[in-house]
């Protein structure tokens, strides 16, 4: 049932995100907070700190979005090819450090959980920070989360990916048309 809960939040904020309204953070603080617990008794460890990650940029993003200081304000923007390579060189980053220490468990996971992980982390930040390419990070991450959740038999959670795939296509298309605007 909990798990349900979770699901439910989860694909509210995403919808709200890919609609770029800020009821993606609150929603998305209750979905995160149930998931650090049901990722932790599935051992995907990473996918733990990851929501505990997505619970600090929830609350980092949602001030950049709702700051009145103009110099603080976040707006949707593309990366410029600094901001990519910067982006880039974190997700491998952040790879190599969460393999690394999954290796050192009992996953059975471990370069699923390490991948999905690091796109994870970049995709959230640069969400936060109201980046367009943060849709292709969560596209990409989604794609490989869609059977490595039905892997560990957490179905719900594998069809909440795939809404989320949805989503993050919408999301892209969407906050591209706002660019051209």
């Amino acid at each position: 049932m909990i798990e349900y809960i979770a699901v439910v939040f989860g694909i509210l904020s995403v919808w709200y995100a890919q609609k770029n309204k800020i009821l993606v953070f609150p929603t998305g603080i209750i979905s995160v907070l149930i998931y650090v617990y049901l990722t932790y008794e599935n051992k995907l460890y990473a996918d733990t700190g990851i929501n505990i990650y997505y619970f600090i940029m929830s609350i980092y993003g949602w001030v950049l979005w709702t700051t009145k200081n103009k110099k603080i304000k976040k707006e949707i923007s593309f990366n410029s090819k600094q901001e990519n390579l910067i982006s880039m060189s974190l997700c491998i980053f952040f790879f190599l450090i969460i393999q690394y220490a999954l290796n050192k468990t009992d996953s059975d996971v471990v370069f699923l959980d390490s991948i999905t992980t690091a796109l994870s982390l970049t995709g959230m930040l640069l969400l936060a920070r109201r980046k367009l390419e943060n849709w292709i990070y969560w596209i990409i991450a989604d794609i490989i989360y869609i059977p490595l959740y039905m892997y560990k038999e957490l179905y719900p959670t594998s069809l909440q990916f795939f809404i989320f795939l949805i989503l993050a296509i919408l999301g892209y298309r969407n906050w591209k048309k706002e660019l051209k605007k």
